[in-house]
């Protein structure tokens, strides 16, 4: 297993049935993000309408090719920015395909933050579609956000991930962070159940925890970039009040930010942790209209 790329593979059959279980696949569009040795990937075939399946590694997705028949290898085209996962020169019209087309399982050899996600989606007709997935733990959070805010963003996401990273996603009110608030703003996150270290190999030091990530139906109306900024400047020193971040982080007076977060519901001794997405989407917008 190449763990330069951080892949811990899953060995345990009676996990990888719960996980796709878990999923309530029926004839549903399933993208696998990374499936390693496949072990996923055979039920979720079983039960899926169709499978992509993104596999970085060229001798595992050789070796996925071997058992599904189907493999697509995605290389940029001349100039293409290999660090902007939405450049449209990296597109399935730069791939060399081929195989069974009776098989519903669709090997995609290349990088998930490199492939062109919207383009890829488009030219296998998978607009609806769920993604299942064991997370490399190294790159967990850019894939989330890669999938929260593509074109088109998955209905449902059940994921393996680091125990710390699935608990500080799921985290309860109080205890909030810039990861679980910008999961939250899209959709709405779960564990599942608990995986120990011992079910993997090689065996990574910490735990997995399966969390689902279900899309919500009514986004707030709100720049992306804006209303991380705002985020980003509360959470700028974790120990500080709220009020105090803000008016560094923004050079507004004390004064006037007190005023704007008691229109918010908030109170001036309150840090950032404490706010729950919708206090967030609150002070978003009463801070939009006060710059107006």
């Amino acid at each position: 297993m190449p763990t330069k790329l951080g892949q811990n593979f899953l060995i345990n059959e009676d996990i990888a049935k719960r996980i796709v279980e878990s999923a309530n696949i029926k004839g549903d569009n399933v993208l696998e993000i990374g499936p390693g040795e496949g072990v996923l990937t055979k039920y979720l075939a079983e039960k899926a309408g169709k499978v992509l399946a993104v596999e970085i590694d060229e001798s595992l997705a050789a070796s996925l090719e071997k058992e599904f028949n189907n493999i697509f290898t995605c290389h940029p085209r001349e100039n293409g920015d290999p660090e902007n996962p939405l450049d449209s020169r990296w597109s399935l019209s730069s791939c060399n395909g081929g195989g069974n087309d009776k098989n519903e399982v669709n090997i995609i050899e290349g990088n998930i933050l490199k492939i062109n996600l919207p383009k890829l989606i488009e030219e296998n007709n998978f607009q609806n579609y769920k993604v299942v997935a064991n997370l490399p733990y190294y790159i967990t959070s850019k894939i989330i956000r890669l999938l929260l805010e593509t074109k088109y963003p998955p209905s449902e996401m059940i994921l393996m991930v680091q125990k710390e990273v699935g608990e500080r996603i799921c985290a309860p009110s109080g205890k909030e962070s810039i990861l679980s608030i910008s999961v939250k703003l899209y959709a709405e996150p779960e564990i599942l159940f608990f995986v120990p270290r011992e079910n993997f190999d090689p065996a990574p030091e910490v735990d997995s925890a399966v969390i689902r990530i279900t899309r919500k139906k009514n986004l707030p109306k709100a720049d992306a970039s804006e209303f991380f900024s705002l985020v980003r400047a509360g959470f700028s020193a974790k120990r500080k009040m709220l009020i105090n971040n803000l008016s560094s982080g923004f050079h507004i007076p004390k004064a006037e930010l007190w005023e704007w977060m008691k229109k918010a519901g908030l109170e001036p001794t309150q840090r950032a942790q404490e706010l729950e997405v919708e206090d967030w989407i609150r002070m978003y917008n009463i801070l939009k209209k006060s710059s107006t």
